[in-house]
């Protein structure tokens, strides 16, 4: 039988703490899926390194670099986990006020990504200008809530990009009454329209792509968790931060510079969809009304259904946000002294993208000794893999090249690959036998 080879170049957003070129090796043989290969290249950022010998004051200002996109959650998870190593308790202000910061992040994030990144694949667009010229109206609305969400970062962290407004023990400062009350006006203003985006994008044609996979998301006994709460799997378990290393297993693929990670040697999903799947129970009513009226059905086997979560998940932080600066008042201190001591600090917090876990192994001084981050796409590279040859087979493997290109873009787009690094090209290479 001939053999043909054929190079598609797919273009695709890079995965978080991705950088360079990646290649999709595809090979089919007599209608068979005989090798498929996610090959990511990452040049070394030494981001961990960085921080060794550096004081517990200047982590959160670190760590915030390594992506512009969801600093918030960087710092927000370095902060609580040498908090806790420290035992300090940091006033309920700070921390209402850390998870309204929180907010502020996945509904910019989220709204980047449904209307930037993931929605132009569904309407056949190859951008969001041209997704603007059959759509304006809902992508003109999905800048706004974006906007919003800056704004709110902004708020307490003095700018949106790589904020500063968080350190250890707190925030180094308090936004006064008037920005708290202008704010809370323009959150209620957004409800209706993140309340119509849902419906939007629950109407959107996706793939009926059933998989099964493994869920892991933070859980909290009453609230949907974001910045608190416990580690819990689809399987039943539940875990704390410190038990991460117990499950979880990082390992590096001689195909890829980037890290696999696995839970009891599977791969497995972090990111809106996983914690829907978990923490659906813990949304309010009129969120839980809302998404009986879009007809999803949870614990969801669809992984193109991330896309009505982010929505869902973006009204859930304006009622969260609002809920909480309702009762704000200024704190006689926006932060609280802190005395480090030695010891291992873990923590982990709800980034946009999926669960995100730190752990410092700090000395007498209060500096870094060891350090060592996982982000969720990492997390995710595996399930990346596995949803790319599942939903091929679904696709059809005889499709011509061009389309199996489409598809697995569309594919790897709708994780949302993180963009505070560049864009690239995918180079898939086929072979048929």
């Amino acid at each position: 039988m001939s053999e043909q080879k054929r190079t598609v170049a797919i273009h695709v957003p890079v995965l978080t703490r991705v950088e360079g070129e990646g290649a999709l090796d595809l090979r089919i043989e007599n209608g068979e899926i005989t090798e498929l290969r996610l090959r990511i290249f990452e040049p070394p950022r030494f981001f961990e390194k960085f921080l060794e010998g550096r004081s517990h004051t200047e982590i959160p200002d670190m760590v915030a670099r390594i992506c512009g996109i969801c600093p918030v959650a960087y710092q927000v998870t370095a902060a609580q986990a040498l908090e806790k190593l420290f035992g300090v308790e940091i006033d309920p202000w700070a921390r209402a006020m850390r998870r309204v910061f929180y907010c502020g992040e996945w509904i910019q994030s989220h709204s980047l990504h449904i209307h930037l990144l993931a929605a132009p694949d569904f309407f056949g667009c190859n951008s969001a200008i041209a997704l603007a010229r059959i759509a304006p109206d809902e992508v003109r609305r999905g800048l706004r809530i974006q906007a919003l969400g800056n704004e709110l970062m902004e708020l307490f962290g003095a700018r949106s990009v790589h904020p500063v407004g968080i350190r250890i023990g707190g925030f180094h400062g308090a936004p006064a009454l008037s920005k708290i009350n202008a704010i809370r006006d323009k959150l209620r203003a957004a409800l209706p329209e993140a309340e119509a985006l849902i419906r939007w994008a629950a109407s959107i044609p996706v793939p009926q792509d059933d998989q099964g996979f493994i869920s892991v998301a933070m859980q909290h006994p009453t609230d949907y968790a974001i910045e608190t709460g416990a580690i819990g799997v689809s399987d039943g378990l539940r875990i704390e931060a410190d038990a991460f290393d117990v499950h979880f297993a990082e390992r590096h693929e001689p195909h890829s510079t980037a890290l696999f990670s696995t839970y009891h040697q599977q791969s497995y999903l972090v990111g809106p969809l996983a914690r829907l799947n978990l923490n659906h129970a813990c949304l309010p009513e009129q969120i839980k009304a809302l998404l009986a009226e879009s007809g999803l059905a949870l614990p969801s086997r669809n992984l193109f259904h991330s896309l009505v979560a982010r929505a869902v998940e973006i009204l859930l932080a304006l009622h969260e946000a609002l809920r909480l600066l309702d009762a704000y008042r200024m704190p006689d201190s926006p932060w609280v002294l802190v005395t480090p001591r030695a010891g291992v600090a873990t923590g982990c917090t709800e980034a946009p993208r999926g669960l995100l876990w730190h752990r410092y192994e700090m000395d007498d001084d209060g500096c870094v000794v060891n350090a060592r981050i996982v982000p969720p796409t990492s997390q995710n590279q595996g399930r990346i893999e596995e949803d790319l040859r599942l939903s091929l087979l679904n696709l059809g493997l005889d499709h011509p090249d061009d389309a199996l290109r489409l598809h697995c873009e569309k594919v790897i787009r709708n994780y949302d690959p993180c963009i505070s690094c560049a864009t690239h090209f995918l180079r898939m290479n086929v072979e048929r036998t």
